[in-house]
């Protein structure tokens, strides 16, 4: 099966009624950016979470998702490579003490904040 013929299946199934499938689509390293943009929308928290803690989720989605109420969401996308410098700027400030840790744990943030000490 080809890197294309794989994509379409994954984003085939993240459209999936059984919960367990579109788990197991968000958790999946290959599962492409498209599928996840949309299993970040998905009416399910749990599914929501996960597809902000792959790393191929786009920055978009996790923009988005920063939004939720859900402080484990938000934690995911603390600390997820992809989301922006300036969701997790805002990140930073919230008021859950696992979210603002996340935040300073990704790569993204350190990166920036190394560079204001400066």
């Amino acid at each position: 099966m080809s890197k294309l013929d794989l994509d379409k299946v994954l984003v085939k199934l993240a459209k999936a009624e059984d919960i367990n499938v579109r788990y197991n689509i968000a958790r999946n390293p290959n599962t492409p950016a498209k599928a996840l943009a949309e299993l970040a929308k998905d009416e399910n928290s749990i599914i929501r979470g996960t597809a902000a803690s792959n790393p191929n989720t786009p920055a978009e989605a996790l923009a988005e998702l920063a939004k939720e109420e859900s402080w484990y969401i938000k934690m995911y996308v603390a600390s997820n490579p992809n989301t922006p410098a300036e969701v997790l700027a805002k990140l930073s400030e919230d008021k859950d003490v696992y979210v603002r840790c996340s935040v300073k744990s990704n790569p993204i943030y350190k990166k920036n904040n190394k560079k204001k000490k400066k």
